[in-house]
């Protein structure tokens, strides 16, 4: 496809690329009725006209196909697309800011001004977006062209609040009538004062106050004033309105943002990062440009702050912390292979944050010395990397080109939905759905272009700082040979969290004594104290040191030899710090670990930490170790037990190690679940038959609830399932030599197939089940008859047995049966409800649950006031009370359910930019201490390792900014519950 790329030719014909739409028919619908309309209405013959361009069809009929968002804002005003299409793109954001600037200075009120302000972003959003899909604009100039519009906007609510404040004798307008806002700073960080803003990007504002240059009124204290109007601004651009909303602000950077108030004094600000600023701060700094307010105070402070950014020297705690913000991203480099599906390009292995990171340590390491490379800007700052001598120009070559494309796939996911989102969709449809949206014809070819890119920047960040020293404790040189405890080495253990450093150093001793089978020979000795240092930092940086120790001393007792382990251990520290994590940060995996050695092998071989395995492939694996009825059912619930051990490791070490999100791994868990029920009901039901036959006509069905049926399960989570059978209505017993009743027949199944899944053997257990659920609850038959379930949900079921239904979903049974159970699951959900009823039960049921199990103490997910069960009811709530008239709105995982009901307009969208993100937190941290924890959390006691853990899977920079995070989160959310239980 060719296009004119002259910057004064109409959008319509410099379109150069489409994205595929596919044959889809709604798209080519959608489009034709565009055309009709324009046909149909003089004003939008110029419309009319360039949709007749082939190339235009194309790419509103990939847009119709593959966002939802860029639709709606197309059909809502077709205006709007005609002026985009006929108008050069540069011309027309030139054009927008001008009129956006003289309309906003003459609007009377608040609310006249954030129609003005969202109207501005809408058409800006929309244009951006088709010169990008277009292949008009490079990535580059569509982050530049959005940082405009936020520059602009962020100024004009500035100086409305202002003129308002002036109006109100709040503040005092210059000698000559100007109002300006002296004295208030607004400093722009990340992407945004970079000029990289991506398509759907929060903004990062810091904003501080000059008090030597403030006009407030003689009464009125400027703290105060300022906080009250930053809130005022925060207000202006986030709320949604009718009309949309203008970019989310995020004031999280200040300083110590859990304890601070939204506007700080610049003295205030000299201090704090003068005594107590952190290394994570000052990379964050290195992109701080004044974008609103006073300007010109907003580069002083900048100039001011350049002492504590650009260090000339940099100590050697420096150092280590800028390695430590290097593990943060990812802890285990270069372990594992790239799966496409799910993977976040922004944060995950060959991630946009690599690519800034690699960039931003080596400016903070050498900014303080070479003041030409302080550059905001990612490529400009490695192009002067290079001219230094810090960077290869191959290097950079192959990062800027990498950087680009994703920074390009970045804004399509979020141009699908207009979410702040970076992950790939993780389902087959949607994937290929959005490969298309890309212009790529198949999910292959995506796939193969991301991680080509993946790829090489993983390779580039793995070698940075390759070959720095490991620095050891405070300088000290462990010493553990001797038979006396070194005090040195004693004190330097103590420092690196071990409690009991005598211990530690006799298990060491023991092993360069030969202890074990696997440091029998010297060579292997020689090994061990090669990778020594490194091993003993990297349990000591677990959730519990004493125990990974212990852990690992275990592990090396069971081996036959270690040259070849010691060995690897050396060459791939990633693997060693995978080791450690598994020892001393998640029992369960360090458990199986110990008692099966073959799993060494998975941890050993990276290709086992790929994707994650279809059902097909499970269902393959466990075939293949159960047997398909030859075995004995003793033979079939051990071999069960091996996979399922082996399995949950395996997912757990992909979280560990990065390979997967924590957000990833519920789904992973669950499917795994369902295999295995499905198998071993197979298998129960073939041992049923051969002693006591068939019903005929007979089906059994298996509905998970709860964290399974949602897809939610974590490494500790139980089995929450209902049975339901049906058979024929002239059946009376089963066909075999020793018949049964239909009813005892099913409800001997039930009793074996929860022994099949309970019973511990010589190979361990595999889940607790929990049938409490079903009707009737514990009361009831453990296996209930299709009719009986239905007439229990029509006329006996309570509300929190039907909000518990939200959540069923048919995982096991013959195709028939289970479509006939998800239809009266189906059929319960969409009954019309009393709102009010409703709304009073759960109010009931949830102060019932938080007087009984209830906390204060944030850590507590589950039950603390904001926490999981608040999210999971409010979503199960919302269901039931809208399923009537919107019954798309079902669906059981919690944020899948809040997504939908916020399509279908029954959540506000304001409302649903909390609860999603509010969700994925909440699960995200609750997998990380589900996988590493048997007990509470205690953060005053837990180790540096864990805490790592759960500030990288909540994307944090650091523990205290993810403390205050999730009491924000949760104060939110009970905010809320409030709001919408009504």
């Amino acid at each position: 496809m060719t296009a004119d790329t002259s910057t004064n030719q109409p959008l319509v014909a410099r379109i150069g690329e489409t994205p595929l739409a596919r044959g889809d028919q709604r798209a080519r619908a959608a489009v034709q009725a565009l055309k009709d309309r324009a046909a149909a209405d003089p004003l939008l013959a110029p419309l009319g006209r360039a949709l007749a361009e082939p190339h235009a069809t194309d790419l509103l009929e990939g847009i119709f196909a593959g966002s939802p968002y860029l639709s709606g804002l197309i059909e809502r005003d077709p205006l709007r697309i005609q002026r985009i299409l006929t108008t050069a793109p540069e011309a027309r954001l030139a054009e927008l800011k001008t009129e956006f600037e003289n309309g906003l200075s003459a609007v009377a009120t608040r609310a006249d001004a954030m129609r003005a302000l969202r109207g501005f972003k809408a058409e800006v959003a929309l244009l951006t977006a088709l010169a990008d899909l277009a292949g008009v604009w490079p990535a580059l100039q569509v982050t530049g062209a959005l940082t405009e519009c936020a520059d602009a906007a962020l100024n004009g609510a500035v100086d409305y609040l202002f003129r308002d404040a002036v109006a109100r004798g709040q503040w005092r307008a210059e000698a000559d009538g100007r109002v300006t806002s002296a004295g208030y700073i607004v400093l722009a960080m990340g992407k945004y004062g970079a000029g990289e803003l991506n398509y759907s990007s929060d903004i990062d504002l810091i904003v501080f106050f000059e008090r030597e240059h403030v006009r407030t009124a003689p009464n009125v204290e400027p703290q105060e004033f300022f906080v009250r109007l930053t809130r005022d601004l925060v207000q202006m651009m986030s709320e949604r309105t009718g009309d949309g909303y203008v970019f989310r602000t995020d004031l999280r950077l200040r300083p110590d943002a859990g304890a601070t108030q939204l506007a700080l004094s610049t003295e205030a600000a000299l201090i704090y990062y003068e005594s107590f600023g952190q290394n994570w701060e000052r990379a964050a700094l290195i992109k701080a440009r004044a974008c609103a307010g006073d300007i010109d105070a907003g580069r002083d402070l900048i100039r001011e702050l350049a002492p504590f950014i650009w260090r000339k020297y940099l100590d050697y705690a420096a150092i280590a912390d800028v390695h430590a913000m290097k593990r943060q991203i990812f802890a285990h480099r270069g372990f594992g292979r790239i799966a496409v599906a799910g993977h976040n390009i922004k944060l995950g292995r060959g991630g946009i944050r690599e690519i800034e990171f690699f960039v931003q340590t080596q400016q903070l390491i050498a900014g303080g010395r070479q003041p030409e490379l302080r550059s905001r800007q990612t490529l400009e700052a490695m192009a002067k990397l290079v001219e230094r001598g810090w960077i290869k120009a191959r290097v950079a070559e192959e990062l800027a080109e990498a950087y680009l494309f994703l920074r390009r796939i970045e804004h399509r996911l979020q141009m699908v939905a207009d979410e702040q989102t970076h992950e790939v969709p993780d389902d087959a449809a949607r994937l290929e759905s959005f490969a298309h949206f890309c212009g790529y014809p198949d999910t292959a070819t995506f796939s193969r272009e991301l991680t080509k890119r993946l790829e090489t920047v993983q390779k580039h960040y793995a070698a940075l700082f390759e070959d720095a020293p490991v620095l050891s404790s405070g300088g000290v040189n462990m010493v553990f040979a001797g038979e006396k405890d070194d005090p040195g080495t004693v004190a330097a253990l103590k420092d690196l969290g071990f409690s009991q450093p005598s211990e530690v150093l006799a298990i060491v001793r023991g092993w360069h004594h030969g202890r074990y089978p696997a440091v029998r020979s010297a060579r292997a000795r020689e090994r061990l104290t090669e990778v020594q240092p490194l091993l003993i930092t990297a349990l000591a940086d677990t959730a519990d040191p004493d125990r990974a120790l212990a852990s690992f001393d275990r592990f090396i007792a069971a081996l036959p030899a270690g040259v070849q382990l010691f060995s690897l251990l050396r060459a791939n520290p990633g693997l060693l710090r995978l080791l450690a994590d598994i020892m001393g940060s998640a029992p369960r995996l360090s458990h199986s670990l110990s008692r099966r050695r073959r799993l060494l092998d998975a941890v050993l071989d990276p290709g086992t930490l790929d994707a994650l395995p279809t059902s097909e492939e499970l269902d393959r694996l466990i075939a293949a170790e159960i047997g398909d009825g030859e075995h004995d059912m003793q033979y079939v619930l051990d071999r069960a037990r091996v996979v399922g051990s082996e399995q949950q490791f395996l997912i757990g070490v992909r979280v560990l190690s990065g390979a997967i999100k924590a957000n990833q791994a519920g789904g992973a868990y669950a499917l795994l679940a369902e295999r295995l029920i499905d198998a071993l009901k197979r298998a129960v039901e073939r041992e049923l038959a051969r002693a006591h036959g068939e019903v005929p006509g007979g089906a059994v069905a298996i509905i998970a609830m709860g964290k399974l049926g949602g897809r939610e399960m974590t490494a500790a989570s139980d089995l929450d399932l209902i049975i339901i059978y049906d058979f024929d209505d002239t059946a009376v017993h089963s066909s075999g030599s020793r018949p049964l009743a239909p009813t005892q027949y099913y409800a001997r199944l039930t009793q074996r197939l929860i022994t099949a899944l309970t019973a511990a053997t010589a190979e361990g257990s595999l889940y607790e089940v929990d049938m409490r659920l079903r009707p009737s609850g514990q009361k009831g038959p453990l296996a209930t008859q299709l009719k009986s379930f239905v007439d229990y949900q029509t006329s006996e079921a309570w509300t929190w047995e039907h909000m518990a239904l939200t959540r069923a979903r048919a995982i096991a049974g013959p195709p028939e049966m289970r479509a006939r159970v998800e239809e009266a699951v189906r059929a319960a959900l969409v009954k019309p409800r009393d709102r009010a009823k409703i709304a009073a039960d759960l109010i009931e049921m949830r102060e019932r649950v938080f007087k009984e199990k209830g906390s204060a103490d944030i850590w507590e997910l589950k039950q603390t006031r904001g926490g999981l069960v608040d999210v999971e009811f409010l979503a199960q709530y919302l269901q039931l009370i809208y399923a009537a008239e919107h019954p798309q709105v079902l669906d059981q995982n919690t944020v899948e359910a809040y997504r939908k009901l916020r399509d279908a307009g029954v959540l506000a969208p304001e409302h649903a930019d909390v609860l999603i993100p509010a969700t994925r937190l909440l699960h995200d941290l609750t997998q990380i201490l589900r996988l590493c924890l048997d007990g509470p959390f205690d953060p005053a006691t837990a180790p540096h390792g864990l805490k790592e853990l759960l500030v990288r899977a909540g994307d944090a920079p650091d523990f205290a900014e993810l403390e205050s995070r999730l009491r924000d989160t949760q104060a939110r959310i009970s905010e809320l519950f409030r709001l919408l239980v009504v």
